[in-house]
């Protein structure tokens, strides 16, 4: 494809590591949409590593990246604290902004971030993955048909890595003022998409509370904890059963469904559904790279797109609905 979108990625380690070259650097290799033409780090060494490392050139200053005439997305996949600096640079810049979840690290950074992207009119998209998953989508898709008729009940339950054991370099993930905590990602993520799919919550009634108290212990070994996630839905007409071994944002995700008093059965996801080409692998990259073609068309096209950072804003008050709900022991409406 000519004349393709050029795309700055904010945080790429030179060794692989972490959700950019695990994701995003995967997804972007095998869209035709958009081209990944520049990096960004903190430091002039490791912008150094990066640019030799991918053969891309790369910054260590996120205004002089922002400054590049060509580029036309800012993508960021930092640490949560540091989402509100990248972030409102591009904005300023008029630049395009796809930011990992969640977007501030608090309710006013979201806000403020939120209103300068309406302001300047941009296509902006937030990290939630979830929405844009082939398996969650064909589950919403089958609610708004009527197959599983007038929704009764959903019971959701998970168990994520990393709420058990923490290796020391993310010890700034328990400061809630960080915004990088269960609560807020994990959280997030699972009360946006029940939200997509399902419609917004009317009223709320939460429970917050530190299941794993904090502990320090110098070992040479950490026990293993097995991710896992599952949702029963329960409709009228029909019943679905979703599964995955780790988080569905992320790891492929199991259909099972009846109507009536049929037996459960697999429900195969049209192939429609995943629009993102085989180059792009199963796993992280495929709901990044979904997202980034839809993203693309909103830019070419004028269209909408969602979920974006008016969307963000919608879920991190809903996030501080649950625990007003929790410290006020109340049911309380969200917004």
């Amino acid at each position: 494809m000519t004349n393709r979108l050029k795309l700055g990625l904010v945080g790429a380690d030179a060794a692989g590591r972490g959700w950019g070259p695990v994701a995003h650097m995967p997804a972007l290799k095998g869209i035709e949409q958009i081209e990944l033409a520049a990096l960004c780090t903190s430091r002039p060494e490791s912008a150094a590593a990066a640019a030799k490392a991918y053969g891309i050139r790369a910054f260590h200053d996120i205004n002089e990246l922002v400054a590049q005439p060509d580029i036309d997305i800012i993508s960021t996949v930092v640490r949560i604290p540091n989402h509100y600096e990248v972030v409102m640079a591009a904005l300023h810049a008029g630049k395009h902004v796809y930011c990992e979840w969640p977007l501030g690290a608090s309710l006013s950074e979201t806000e403020e971030m939120a209103t300068v992207a309406r302001d300047k009119g941009v296509v902006t998209a937030i990290g939630l993955q979830g929405r844009h998953d082939p398996s969650l989508t064909y589950i919403k898709e089958l609610y708004d048909q009527g197959w599983l008729g007038e929704l009764l009940t959903v019971n959701l339950t998970m168990q994520t890595g990393g709420a058990l054991e923490r290796p020391s370099q993310r010890d700034y993930e328990r400061e809630i003022s960080k915004g990088a905590h269960l609560f807020n990602i994990v959280g997030g993520h699972t009360l946006a998409y029940l939200a997509y799919c399902f419609g917004p919550l009317s009223e709320l009634s939460a429970k917050v509370a530190t299941r794993v108290k904090q502990l320090h212990m110098e070992i040479t070994a950490v026990p293993y904890h097995a991710d896992g996630w599952r949702m029963a839905v329960y409709g009228s007409k029909g019943t679905i059963i979703a599964t995955t071994q780790g988080l569905p944002q992320i790891t492929p995700v199991t259909l099972v469904g009846s109507q009536g008093n049929d037996p459960l059965s697999e429900l195969p996801v049209p192939e429609h559904l995943r629009f993102v080409p085989k180059a792009v692998p199963f796993g992280p990259p495929q709901n990044v790279g979904q997202a980034y073609v839809r993203m693309a068309e909103a830019i070419r096209e004028g269209k909408h797109f969602a979920p974006n950072f008016d969307d963000a804003l919608k879920v991190h008050q809903l996030l501080d609905s649950v625990q007003r709900s929790s410290d006020e022991g109340r049911v309380v409406k969200p917004g």
